[in-house]
């Protein structure tokens, strides 16, 4: 077990190859890590053991031949499973096929023996469904390991599987992996496939991926994932020469922009501020050019164009799970029906209001980009929050699911909901939608610990296409300053 703890996907994959371990042992090893920590974690939620055996026993190919693996219980369809989303209206929903990152995932020969936890249809920055319940961060039980994409970091960030799946439509990979000490990178817009159940989610805000432990693994997962299908609604060119060779090269020197300021949190954590100035005298140690800049953007204009498109998405997915199974109101959490209404309630003009911005924000980084490479911020702008402190009342949730009842989203529109929903969802994560609306790539990196031994990693945005950028930055910037020794060893 200390063995497989201490090896990335990469260097597993190696040792199939070489035939000094099989694929059935490593399963056997994952498992046994699973059994001994998930109970504290509640990282996995479905557990695919007869599947994984079947395949532990086969041939298997790929650069990741053999290696245990789990994907996120959102947007990931394994056929004959259930893809939950985290609601209890989709728990007995059966995929009747693959998605197309899933069978990438097992064209790369991974051994996927469960699905990791996710709030509920991924709509909020901390793991705590109600179906499932909370997931745990391994380096404290007590805080968040962020989400949407929180059960899959939990478990990598533990020592189950050296890498997962994830998603990110607004920060869930990075929210997740700056709050356990892991590397994510939301690739551009149009690399990673969607299908064939939908197209590319929330106006391609929402990328597939992975939360690994190195850069080495996530490049290596990026090369075996990206690139169209025939179902693909567009081709977006695809890079030259692999990220793997890319990272192998050194980081050319960069300007990069610093900034901590945000309009929707003016006040971010001291460790925040810390995390961001830590990266800044180690990117100048190796070189390159930092300094401070204002925002690029309108992060307050941001937020609100997020969240319209948000609700409406959220409307619609709720209206089409009805439809589906049939479930009742009871089935949803409040949250969720009480922003559906909001997205109903608004209309289709904030909708196409907050489209039409995009381009806005779109040119605000494209000026940024003319003398700077890359954008670093916070990737959060405060430490893990504890567990439940982000939960509804209970009050409020009742009173939530009455307005939902009553169509009554204008009035709660009124009353000024969004602007608290800017303040409270979105306050403590300040910094991430802006990838997801503009398409460009973003990285968090994890190069702080708090004094208090949490993580809390900074992010990197870069121009469109500029993935093998942000890659190589990182491998360079994990030479330097390595955080693969740093394991969240839990107490149990």
């Amino acid at each position: 077990m200390g063995e497989y703890l201490s090896a990335d996907a990469t260097t597993l994959a190696g040792l199939v190859g070489a035939g000094e371990v099989t694929p059935a042992e490593l399963l056997d090893l994952a498992r046994s890590r699973a059994d001994a920590v998930n109970p504290a974690l509640n990282a996995i939620v479905i557990r695919m053991d007869a599947e994984a055996d079947a395949r532990a026993r086969g041939e298997l190919s790929g650069p990741f031949a053999g290696v245990p693996f789990l994907i996120k219980d959102l947007a990931q369809d394994y056929r004959g499973y259930p893809t939950s989303r985290g609601s209890r209206a989709l728990a007995t929903h059966i995929a009747t096929e693959h998605s197309h990152g899933v069978r990438r995932l097992l064209d790369a020969g991974l051994v996927i023996f469960g699905k990791t936890n996710t709030p509920e249809f991924g709509a909020k920055g901390i793991t705590e469904p109600t179906f499932w319940g909370p997931t745990r961060n391994p380096w404290d039980l007590n805080v968040t390991p962020g989400g949407s994409s929180g059960g899959s970091a939990a478990a990598v960030a533990a020592g189950i599987v050296p890498a997962a799946g994830a998603s990110d439509g607004g920060g869930s990979i990075r929210i997740p992996a700056a709050c356990t000490g892991l590397f994510g990178l939301k690739s551009s817009r149009g690399l990673m496939p969607y299908g064939p159940q939908t197209g590319e989610p929330l106006f391609g805000m929402g990328v597939e991926g992975v939360v690994t432990r190195t850069v080495r693994d996530a490049a290596a997962f990026y090369d075996a994932l990206i690139g169209p299908t025939a179902s693909s609604t567009y081709p977006a060119p695809l890079h030259t020469e692999s990220f793997s060779t890319r990272i192998a090269s050194r980081p050319r020197l960069l300007r990069i922009g610093l900034t901590t300021k945000s309009a929707i949190n003016p006040n971010p954590h001291p460790e925040a501020r810390a995390a961001v100035e830590h990266a800044a005298s180690l990117l100048t140690d190796l070189g390159h050019q930092v300094e401070e800049v204002e925002p690029p953007h309108d992060d307050a204009e941001l937020a609100r164009d997020f969240l319209d498109i948000w609700f409406a998405k959220c409307a619609a997915q709720v209206d089409e799970v009805r439809r589906l199974t049939g479930a009742p109101d009871s089935h949803f959490e409040a949250d969720t029906l009480a922003l559906a209404e909001l997205g109903r309630a608004a209309g289709v003009v904030p909708l196409f209001t907050a489209l039409d911005h995009i381009n806005d924000h779109v040119l605000a980084l494209e000026r940024f980009h003319r003398t700077h490479d890359l954008l670093l911020t916070p990737t959060l702008a405060m430490p893990p929050p504890q567990i439940g402190s982000m939960t509804t009342p209970p009050l409020l949730q009742r009173a939530a699911r009455l307005a939902a009842r009553a169509r009554s989203g204008r009035v709660m529109a009124r009353l000024g909901i969004v602007d608290q929903l800017i303040s409270e969802s979105l306050g403590w994560v300040p910094c991430t939608q802006l990838a997801n609306l503009t398409g460009r790539p973003a990285m968090s990196v994890p190069l702080h610990w708090t004094e208090a031994g949490l993580p809390l990693g900074v992010q990197f945005v870069g121009r469109l296409g500029a993935d093998g950028d942000l890659l190589a930055l990182a491998a360079g910037l994990e030479e330097a300053a390595p955080w693969f020794h740093r394991y969240a060893d839990i107490a149990l």
